[in-house]
């Protein structure tokens, strides 16, 4: 496999599983949290600020204003902290492209890595249901507050790749490929994957 697999994803989909499970199969390395780290590296930040960069993107509207206020903050504005942390994990997802095959997932890096020719860019999608099962068994999430905190974190991804990029998050135009992990299964989403970029 020479190609760099970008996977974007509705949250409880899957495919961060499918993606773990890809870069196994291939034998090339797996970039999620280990990004984090090595971004919190990059910066001399705490990784606190990598770990949710789309906390703040709850609403496109608001996310805009706060971007645009100017106030101090151990004399770096909002702006330049969430700018700096964004622009950092860019260089990051770069310079892993640059080394060669790799899963990289979410952070945007379809977008990023837009102008490489060896990207693959696969978006995983989920019907409601499946996504609270598994956000209730994977990430222990109380069962009565699952279907908001699905619907929450889906909200806050959109506007934080939305406003970062010039393309829309979960639009099947911008991706190679999409699959729906709740009808054919995170195994069998696998599976179509490899053999679409050439086992």
């Amino acid at each position: 496999m020479n190609k760099i697999i970008t996977i974007s994803r509705q949250y409880g989909s899957g495919g961060r599983e499918i993606g773990d499970k890809l870069a196994k199969r291939f034998g090339v390395p797996f970039y999620d949290h280990a990004l984090i780290e090595m971004a919190a590296k990059e910066s001399g930040f705490s990784e606190k600020y990598f770990e949710d960069p789309e906390k703040n993107a709850t609403n496109s509207f608001l996310y805009s204003i706060v971007r645009g206020m100017q106030y101090q903050y151990r004399n770096a504005t909002p702006w330049s902290l969430e700018e700096t942390v964004y622009t950092t994990q860019s260089d990051i997802i770069r310079k892993i492209a640059d080394e060669g095959p790799c899963v990289i997932i979410g952070r945007c890096a379809d977008y990023i890595l837009s102008d490489y020719d060896d990207v693959v860019k696969i978006f995983i999608h989920a019907d409601m249901d499946f996504r609270i099962e598994r956000a209730i068994k994977i990430d222990s999430i109380d069962p009565k507050e699952a279907r908001e905190h699905v619907r929450k974190k889906d909200k806050r991804r959109m506007n934080y790749y939305n406003y970062h990029s010039d393309t829309k998050w979960g639009d099947a135009l911008n991706y190679h490929m999409s699959l729906d992990s709740s009808l054919c299964g995170i195994d069998t989403a696998v599976d179509i994957i490899a053999k679409f970029i050439g086992e």
